[in-house]
């Protein structure tokens, strides 16, 4: 079974830095892309940030502020996130796709304040 585990959320002030992590174990293959998506209470889950082997693909909203990268061989993925902003505070989800399934982590609360 594919398993998805998350770390770095956590309490930032306005203008800080945070680095999500998501890790899959459970499986011998490669993930073929690798999101991050976030939810904000009663807002939609929305999507951040995609990685393939080929492209990214950032949200309007965080471009130029986060980064999204993977060691795709080891099936893991990172989320950069600088010049943090309140309206980032959200619960973050990483996704990744094998083949035709995919599978969601647990999510990781960011909450930025002063």
């Amino acid at each position: 079974q594919v398993q998805l585990v998350e770390s770095g959320g956590g309490l930032v002030q306005p203008g800080g830095s945070l680095r999500l992590s998501c890790a899959a174990s459970g499986t011998s293959g490669s993930a073929s892309a690798m999101y991050w998506y976030r939810q904000a209470p009663g807002k939609e889950r929305e999507l951040v940030a995609q990685i393939t082997t080929s492209s990214t693909y950032y949200a309007d909203s965080v471009k130029g502020r986060f980064t999204i990268s993977s060691a795709n061989a080891k099936n893991t993925v990172d989320l950069q996130m600088n010049s943090l902003k309140p309206e980032d505070t959200a619960v973050y989800y990483c996704r990744f796709r094998f083949g035709v399934y995919w599978y969601w982590g647990q999510g990781t609360q960011v909450t930025v304040s002063s």
